[in-house]
């Protein structure tokens, strides 16, 4: 199969779905109305609720759903064969994420741009309230402390990497600045100096790599793990329009470019996928992922297809700059298709390589000595780059490999393959950490939430004091996983979590419209909600049964108990409240 053939098939099926699916759901589902006053304009407060452009909103937003998942998910759910997971990202994000993310969105606006939680509270009941709004803390907690690990792990002794993703700070201050205060409203303008700006740093990266000024820039682990909470941090407190818009604006042009660009690079060359459609382990024992297909791949694949993180994106900063309701098909449903693009390009970015190169990148040496494989090109690929590949599990280098690979071979570019290689690991790094800024403000906003039932004043978004306090016990959570690093003991526990958050998140939007008088239109989340619900909790049991009992992770095994348990009381609530509204709509017929 040449790889072509999946970009057009995945194209058009994107295209059509926003055309047809997407528009019936705004018409119809959601009845959009372009003359409703929105949160941004009802809460005016030049820091959270902002009215914000449709493309620089549609840009952040993107850059803050779209982290590490699809472009690790779909490469880790190669082991089956390219055909399941390429199935699945297509079908998933057009009925179920760009769905859910779309949804939640509207519900979000609807309210006044408040949380998941308060959105809950008005819906269902208290006792969902706070269901949902730990689970989503716990959640928020381990995504960023994992995310960030990976972040850790791609830059760290890396010049070249640390000062292209550190330039786009600054960068961003920048023309945030640039666009409040010195050219107001000439957003045509600013982007194509933030592009510029941050075009020059990569190209500036290996420069500073093989100069005097690399010791400042080549950082270890430690000094990483305390710097990016502290970029987290400033993220949650200052205003939306001085960092953390103009950054993840800016980050999208380099995400969308660099997909795009690799999508060109795949016509150019037209590869073939080497690994099979489908493999043996779709029935299990494979190295990579040790489940089944169903439900394993699933769960691993989840962002590229559906994320319950995105619901914390789609209630937290996104609504508060929402310009107009029209701008909810583009945003909500729009970038999560984007989103399914950059996840099948990182499929097959993962299964162009040979084989037994891939297996041998994902899987402990020990374990892929017991496959019988033999690599093909793993040792010419490893020379090409200047640094061993095998035996470097995660996804993350086997994408790399894979990019570099596909762009090294346009017009004899081959011996640039060490620098392909750098740039797309420094591209994925710059992919989670605008997942870092916008989850952890997001992770501010609810503990200010929480907070705020003690303390009533730590509710009020404009106070700096509460501000800066929230801010601070959040992300000294999820830092000091990072720092310890004890989260990636517990980072299989997101897949689960992050597709329970996301069957949670269908639950309520679907009781909303249900008192909304859309009963005849809730299959739109129903179906995906039951089909998310079910692969989701096989998984978990199959997690505390197979995995973490036998290994005496008890840990591990209560707190994905635990999660079970509060997502499943969450759903029950919510179906009490549909059969008592059938019940009352029933008796007033």
């Amino acid at each position: 199969m040449h790889a072509l053939v999946l970009i057009i098939v995945a194209l058009l099926v994107f295209v059509l779905a926003y055309r047809f699916y997407g528009a019936f759901i705004a018409a119809k589902v959601l009845a959009l109305d372009p003359n409703r006053p929105v949160p941004s304009e009802q809460y005016y407060d030049g820091r959270d609720y902002v009215p914000t452009n449709r493309w620089i909103l549609f840009g952040h937003h993107f850059a803050a759903i779209a982290g590490a998942g699809p472009l690790i998910g779909p490469v880790l759910a190669a082991q089956f064969g390219y055909l399941p997971g390429f199935l699945w990202i297509l079908i998933g994000a057009v009925v179920a994420g760009a769905v859910h993310d779309m949804v939640v969105l509207f519900a979000s606006v609807r309210h006044g741009g408040q949380s998941l939680a308060e959105i809950a509270r008005k819906q269902v009941s208290p006792v969902s309230y706070w269901l949902v709004l730990l689970a989503i803390l716990f959640l928020i907690i381990i995504v960023l402390a994992g995310a960030s690990i990976s972040v850790v792990n791609a830059l760290y002794q890396s010049p070249w990497g640390t000062f292209t993703v550190g330039m786009t700070i600054p960068i961003a201050l920048f023309i945030g600045v640039y666009l409040r205060w010195l050219r107001p409203g000439k957003v045509a303008e600013a982007t194509v100096l933030g592009v510029l700006l941050i075009t020059l740093a990569v190209i500036l990266g290996p420069v500073i790599q093989h100069s005097s000024l690399a010791p400042y820039f080549t950082l270890d682990k430690q000094t990483l793990s305390l710097l990016i909470p502290a970029y987290g941090f400033l993220a949650a407190t200052l205003p939306v329009w001085l960092l953390l818009v103009p950054r993840d604006y800016l980050s999208t042009y380099m995400k969308i470019g660099v997909m795009v660009l690799l999508a060109a690079g795949v016509i150019l060359v037209n590869p073939v996928l080497k690994m099979p459609a489908v493999t043996q382990f779709v029935a299990g024992g494979g190295p990579v992922i040790p489940g089944k297909v169903w439900p394993f791949m699933f769960i691993t694949i989840a962002c590229g297809a559906l994320s319950g993180f995105h619901a914390l994106v789609s209630s937290g900063t996104t609504p508060k700059m929402l310009k107009n309701e029209r701008d909810i098909l583009p945003i909500g449903y729009g970038a999560m298709l984007a989103e399914g693009f950059v996840a099948i390009m990182a499929l097959i970015a993962a299964t162009v390589l040979p084989t037994a190169d891939y297996f041998a990148i994902n899987s402990p040496p020990e374990v892929f000595a017991k496959l019988g494989m033999q690599v093909q090109d793993l040792p010419y690929l490893s020379q090409l780059v200047g640094e061993n590949l095998a035996g470097r599990p995660g996804g993350a280098v086997s994408l790399a490999v894979g990019m570099a690979d596909i762009f090294s071979r346009i017009g004899g570019l081959r011996h640039l393959m060490s620098y392909w290689y750098h740039f797309a690991i420094m591209f994925e790094a710059l992919f989670i950490l605008t997942l870092i800024d916008a989850g952890t403000r997001v992770g501010r906003y609810l503990v200010q939430e929480l907070g705020g039932v003690i303390y009533p004043p730590l509710r009020n978004y404009g106070w700096w004091p509460g501000i800066i306090f929230t801010s601070g016990i959040f992300t000294f959570a999820w830092g000091y996983l990072l720092y310890t690093g004890t989260i990636s003991t517990v980072w299989p526990l997101f897949g689960v979590s992050n597709q329970l958050l996301g069957g949670m998140a269908l639950a309520i939007v679907t009781t909303m419209l249900l008192r909304s008088g859309k009963a005849r239109y809730i299959w739109v989340t129903v179906i995906p909600m039951i089909f998310l619900l079910v692969t989701t909790v096989v998984a978990g049991y199959q997690n505390i049964v197979n995995n973490y009992l036998p290994k005496q992770n008890y840990l591990l095994a209560a707190i994905s108990g635990i999660m079970l348990a509060m997502v499943g009381l969450i759903v029950i609530d919510s179906v009490r409240v549909w059969i008592n509204l059938s019940r009352s709509k029933g008796e007033q017929a």
